[in-house]
């Protein structure tokens, strides 16, 4: 009696002094992408965090397009608290309203992330990234004897009716067509050379997601093409005679970003958990589950996971094609545009 009376009056203390026992800790509700994305986030940094604080993560999953839609029916009244979104649609978040600012007080690991992956507006911490991903040269191993070494290699002869790229209804397809200016020397703000070219190229699809791309390399309709070095090394990881190489002129590419909630209702917890993936421990994890590249600095990995990051086995973030989403989401609806008249209608 005189045990349980202690546990008692140890709770009732607790309580008092504003902490709650780890078991009635108050579960976060965290948005994040599904399949092997989910599961790695949960393994790298919601586990960790629960096992350190003891508040459970309540996963809300999809896309970020789904998830900023969440937080804009949400905005009055959030029941989602961290969100990760991709580039591009965070520029949207933050425009939109319903993010928060990161700040260094709450979130101490801010200190330790890349310069290039802290993202501002004015004063505003709106977003921290927690890993890069790039769309790479993919090719089927059997199929395609001799590694391609140029993204024109796509316009060869051997390859036509099966090859991909995606289309604008893709995340990656506008930003890929801003990269593809960059590599063409296309005229600032010109798109029409790079439409001529595509219009020349031979496709067996123009993805609308990466599982598609996924499914058309899986069954041979493509044999070579653009895919996200996660999405291609996801392939070869099931045993699939799949390879990713990144081509002379480089690669674009992105990252998966974490924002704070505004008005998050578990605001400190959330904090935490941002704080807990920018650790090395939970970079490192991310970069061997999922070959994103480490955003935190001085994170090592071993070779077998360096050579499928995003920048290849002996690059860093200073060799990838990183976009102002300013400007791409200015000339998003243009692009689009033009893509559906002069391409999908081809």
């Amino acid at each position: 009696m005189a045990r349980i009376h202690g546990l008692i009056t140890a709770s009732v203390v607790a309580l008092a002094a504003g902490v709650a026992p780890a078991s009635a800790q108050e579960a976060i509700h965290v948005a994040w992408y599904g399949g092997n994305w989910g599961d790695a986030f949960k393994a790298c940094v919601a586990d960790p965090f629960t096992k350190a604080t003891g508040v459970p993560v309540v996963p809300e999953v999809g896309t970020s397009t789904v998830t900023l839609a969440k937080l804009q029916q949400q905005k009055e009244a959030p029941t989602i608290d961290v969100a990760w979104m991709d580039g591009g649609v965070s520029e949207l978040a933050a425009t939109a309203g319903v993010v928060e600012n990161l700040d260094p007080a709450g979130i101490p690991n801010l200190k330790n992330v890349l310069p290039e992956a802290i993202y501002k507006n004015g004063g505003t911490t709106y977003a921290v990234g927690t890993g890069y991903y790039s769309l790479g040269l993919t090719y089927n191993t059997k199929d395609v004897k001799t590694p391609p070494t140029s993204w024109n290699d796509l316009w060869k002869p051997e390859y036509a009716d099966a090859v991909t790229i995606p289309s604008p209804s893709n995340s990656s397809g506008v930003p890929f067509l801003f990269f593809l200016a960059k590599i063409w020397n296309a005229p600032a703000g010109d798109f029409a050379p790079v439409f001529a070219r595509i219009k020349q190229l031979k496709p067996a699809l123009f993805f609308d997601s990466s599982g598609a791309a996924s499914n058309a390399y899986q069954s041979g309709e493509a044999i070579i093409g653009a895919h996200f070095n996660v999405g291609a090394f996801d392939l070869a990881a099931k045993g699939l005679p799949i390879g990713f190489t990144v081509p002379k002129e480089g690669v674009w590419a992105t990252d998966a970003r974490l924002h704070l909630v505004k008005n998050a209702p578990r605001k400190a917890s959330a904090q935490k958990f941002i704080d807990t993936a920018l650790t090395p421990d939970a970079s490192r994890c991310l970069a061997e589950k999922l070959y994103l590249g480490p955003s935190v600095k001085g994170v090592s990995v071993a070779p077998e996971a360096a050579r499928k990051l995003p920048w290849g086995e002996n690059g860093s973030v200073a060799n990838l094609f990183l976009l102002d989403w300013n400007q791409v989401n200015a000339k998003r609806a243009e692009l689009v545009d033009t893509w559906n008249r002069e391409i999908a209608r081809k």
